[in-house]
């Protein structure tokens, strides 16, 4: 099997959730950074346009979305699984939720004034606001949640978490699945991002066992990737054929047409390219780039939009 490679960087919570799930199924594994905000020009060679982080490559093929990460990485590693066969609508269920709502009104808390703070400690005033306008734009001029609502809805969140680990250690039961990972990453922020708002989790015990709990299962066995050998290695490789059956149509739009694939709510950016498969959980798009060569392009269906590519 080609290598797997995570385009990532060390604050994103969501790569957090994707490095922690390579150290729960014990897998080695190639660390390309990438930078935290626009431009991305050596990632969007890949993906053709997506720039939301974490991003899985493994050859020719282009991951998006942790949700569809967790499942190529189940597929290739089914040991130990992060979806309990008598728990895993609960658990995707519990998983989307906490992606979603929980990290919503987490990272509003922690980026009242004291967290931003500890995140930006030392860096120029400018980066700030390229930070602040970057995730403007990706929330398509939506408005963050007030901290002050935030704070209150975090504070309920972590109390129905505590419920769920009342006598077990991890949420569904003696092992973790794919919702203690999605429920852990924005709450790891708080904890080692933004201490001085870690103050939260004192009134939920068991949530503060259970971070520690799930911090110990460490990140699997990283080596460092240049951008540029990531761009060889799709270079070097052909895209994987797509397995199972490949079309399940929603759309009316046929196979082999040109379409535009995007994020429904965050991280707008479209990615264009001719629809190779359309299966019952994700859409492949295939694209040639002059750096990274033919390349297929995968997203899972929940989440995103397809629509037929301009004319």
């Amino acid at each position: 099997m080609a290598d797997l490679i995570l385009h990532h960087y060390p604050t994103s919570p969501f790569a957090e959730k994707v490095r922690l799930i390579l150290g729960h199924k014990q897998l080695a594994w190639k660390s390309v950074f990438i930078p935290m905000i626009m431009p991305k020009p050596d990632l969007t060679a890949l993906t053709g346009g997506y720039r939301k982080t974490p991003v899985l490559q493994i050859g020719a093929d282009i991951y998006c979305d942790t949700a569809l990460i967790c499942d190529v990485l189940e597929h290739l590693t089914p040991t130990p699984t992060l979806y309990p066969e008598t728990v895993k609508g609960a658990a995707r269920i519990v998983a989307q939720w906490a992606d979603s709502a929980l990290f919503t009104a987490a990272m509003a808390y922690n980026f009242q004034p004291a967290g931003v703070a500890q995140v930006f400690a030392g860096a120029p005033a400018e980066g700030v606001q390229a930070f602040v306008a970057d995730r403007t734009a990706m929330r398509g001029g939506a408005a963050r949640m007030a901290s002050a609502d935030a704070t209150g809805t975090y504070k309920s969140y972590l109390r129905r978490i505590a419920s769920m680990l009342h006598g077990q250690n991890f949420l569904f039961g003696a092992q973790p699945c794919v919702a203690d990972f999605a429920v852990y990453h924005p709450l790891w922020f708080t904890q080692e991002r933004t201490p001085a708002l870690a103050g939260i989790l004192d009134a939920t015990p068991e949530v503060k066992v259970w971070v520690a709990r799930m911090k110990a299962i460490g990140q699997g066995a990283p080596s460092p990737c240049s951008p540029e050998e990531a761009l060889q290695a799709a270079r070097s490789s052909r895209p994987a054929a797509v397995q199972g059956e490949v079309f399940q149509d929603e759309h009316g739009i046929a196979l082999g047409s040109p379409v535009v694939i995007a994020a429904d709510n965050f991280g707008l950016e479209p990615t264009a390219g001719e629809l190779v498969a359309a299966t019952r959980t994700r859409y492949t798009l295939r694209r040639n780039d002059a750096r990274a060569g033919d390349l297929h392009v995968h997203f899972p269906r929940v989440g995103f939009t397809l629509k037929k590519a301009p004319a």
